[in-house]
């Protein structure tokens, strides 16, 4: 049971290191400036660190491979290489990116024949020559971008 403490602790580690910034980061979840900022210095970091433990498992695992007899106990060192390996991978993706997709046909429609926005939702507001838009925050929140045209001008809101 001794060998196994340090590959497990390893794999946890490794995935922790993907995970954590992406659930401080989520869209509708309440974020302080603290958050975000270890969010960010753990994505920073996680493709090295990802790829030092995924090295540290495999130094561990060739090692120890003779102890494992059962058919079971090399499956269990497979899956947390796996995880390692996994981690190391998704730690170079653009995740956050996948978390906030562009919309691909926005569509807008005049505030007297909308339904979906209630009066406490907060919106983006926009006024360019006398002409108003609006866009709420509760659809910005996964999308981030709005392409738009007010008063005459094309416009990107964001939020």
């Amino acid at each position: 049971m001794k060998k196994w403490i340090l590959p497990i602790l390893i794999s946890v580690s490794a995935f922790a290191i993907i995970f954590i910034p992406a659930w401080l980061i989520q869209p509708f979840k309440a974020q302080t400036s603290q958050t975000v900022k270890y969010a960010y210095m753990l994505r920073r970091f996680s493709p090295w660190l990802t790829l030092l433990l995924s090295a540290i498992l495999i130094l561990i695992l060739i090692r120890n491979y003779k102890t494992f007899g059962r058919w079971w106990q090399k499956a269990a060192a497979f899956l947390l290489l796996f995880i390692c390996l996994f981690s190391a991978w998704f730690a170079r993706q653009n995740y956050f990116q996948w978390m906030f997709n562009p919309l691909k046909n926005p569509a807008y429609a005049a505030a007297s024949k909308v339904d979906f926005v209630d009066p406490s939702d907060m919106v983006l507001g926009v006024r360019i020559n006398g002409e108003d838009a609006a866009y709420p925050v509760r659809l910005l929140a996964y999308h981030h971008l709005v392409q738009d045209t007010v008063g005459g001008k094309p416009i990107v809101a964001t939020y």
